[in-house]
């Protein structure tokens, strides 16, 4: 376990860091639950905050930091290269996967995770090959690469992957089916909520679209902090512990789309599946919940709100990731 929080310590030195809730000692530390925003930046969390009567979960945090996100060759990062510096602790090219600059594979907390015996789980909003994701469980060196990517995670001991991306598993170019490959080494791979056991299985893959999966304006509903919520009861039945990584992934396609309702409300969902996490940790006692970003997109700014009517003007100055700080 002390492995495992030193590579966070590491990935996270001179980071958007909240930490959201009293951390225990070293030794007692057992749970970690990451959640990402994907492009949010601080102006995006004061939107949603100022688009509602209540703080949000976030605000919660007892620990705050900043960090810089330029990536190994780019003074503006991707996801992938972001978040290989989470997973890996080592900075990388833009689109590169948990990979050096030369290609060579890095070790991902949670392939560090796993190794120590510990459970753990990948919950998204897009396609579980998606960079993000990926590059906490694949080791790539060109992020579009989602039939490989596909294969890289079916090589692997994760316990909960839900999101979407069933396609690269099932509809594949060279006549594989890794659904089928999943099944055969005891995963339960439903098609709806209902198709998984009450019981809950050891291990589970839940592909909630073919593609990506909505957007928080077009029907995703609750599914985020369900998935959460579902996650933690299958990965804290493991006494040793887990490793969660939950993305809000579409918070940055809002912002790509200069979308300000679309923004406010993926902040707000990621926001909810934060508490889920918050709530989780509050009740176990030996789990860290850490909220940050990969980057900010759009160049977003508030110039103007009204804190009766609970409502912010948004302004965007790029339709791309910027170099701010987040």
């Amino acid at each position: 376990m002390k492995t495992l929080f030193r590579i966070l310590v590491f990935a996270f030195a001179g980071l958007i860091v909240f930490s959201c809730n009293k951390p225990a000692r070293e030794e007692e530390r057992q749970n970690v639950i990451l959640f990402i925003g994907d492009g949010m930046g601080l102006a995006q969390l004061c939107a949603a905050s100022g688009s509602v009567a209540d703080a949000l979960n976030i605000e919660r945090c007892s620990h705050v930091g900043l960090m810089k996100t330029q990536s190994l060759d780019n003074y503006i990062t991707d996801s992938a290269a972001g978040a290989t510096a989470f997973s890996t602790g080592h900075k990388t090219r833009n689109s590169y996967l948990a990979v050096d600059s030369t290609g060579n594979p890095l070790k991902t907390i949670l392939e560090f995770a796993e190794d120590a015996g510990l459970s753990t789980g990948l919950v998204v909003t897009c396609a579980v090959t998606h960079a993000t994701p990926a590059a906490f469980i694949a080791h790539q060196t060109g992020r579009e690469n989602n039939e490989a990517i596909a294969a890289d995670i079916v090589k692997t001991d994760v316990d909960v992957l839900i999101g979407g991306g069933r396609k690269y598993f099932e509809t594949r170019s060279d006549g594989r089916n890794l659904i089928a490959d999943l099944t055969s080494r005891g995963y339960t791979v439903p098609d709806s909520v209902w198709q998984i056991p009450s019981s809950l299985p050891e291990k589970l893959a839940w592909f909630r679209a073919s593609g990506h999966m909505p957007g928080a304006l077009n029907g995703r509903g609750e599914a985020l902090a369900e998935s959460v919520r579902l996650a933690l009861n299958i990965l804290s039945n493991n006494k040793k512990g887990f490793f969660l990584m939950v993305e809000g992934s579409q918070i940055d396609w809002a912002c790509h789309s200069n979308d300000s309702l679309w923004l406010v409300r993926e902040v707000l969902d990621f926001d909810k599946a934060v508490g889920e996490g918050l709530k989780f940790a509050a009740n176990s006692k030996n789990t860290t919940v850490i909220v940050l970003a990969d980057h900010e997109t759009g160049g977003v700014s508030l110039p103007a709100g009204d804190l009766k009517n609970h409502t912010v003007s948004i302004r965007f100055s790029a339709h791309d990731h910027t170099g701010i700080m987040v």
